[in-house]
């Protein structure tokens, strides 16, 4: 009788030792970090490597216009003159590609400074009016 209540004890012993080796694991696994802080200047792997196939130089001027201006200049909303409607574009272009670039940057009528897209470095934005234009000719 002591035998088998020995077997049964270091059963009940090994069974609890899996159960709480599964539960410390676990909850590893659900407070474990999301994410990791990566300083400019440090080395931190997959983040730089990220971030350097990222920044592969400015957008093209149909990138950006399919990105931040279409959604606008495709559908006319709040009267902005829409892409390829010549008749629209003309008194605008007649103002100068300046103009036209100085009021995308800066903000126009009902349209905000960089057309919303405020990360958007000016030479984007330049380079979508000049796609817009060339459309709109």
């Amino acid at each position: 009788m002591k035998r088998v209540l020995a077997a049964v004890l270091v059963v009940a012993g090994l069974t609890a030792g899996a159960v709480m080796a599964s539960v410390e694991d676990e909850i590893r696994a659900r407070i474990q970090p999301i994410g990791e802080v990566c300083l400019q200047g440090e080395e931190c792997g997959e983040a730089a490597a990220a971030t350097e196939t990222a920044s592969s130089g400015p957008r093209s001027g149909s990138e950006v216009y399919d990105a931040v201006c279409m959604a606008c200049h495709t559908t006319g909303a709040a009267g902005a003159p829409v892409i390829g409607d010549a008749d629209a574009w003309a008194p605008r272009i007649d103002k100068g590609l300046d103009t036209l670039v100085s009021h995308a940057i800066n903000g126009f009528n009902a349209m905000p400074a960089k057309g919303g897209c405020s990360s958007c470095p000016d030479e984007e934005i330049q380079a979508s009016v000049e796609y817009i234009v060339e459309q709109s000719q």
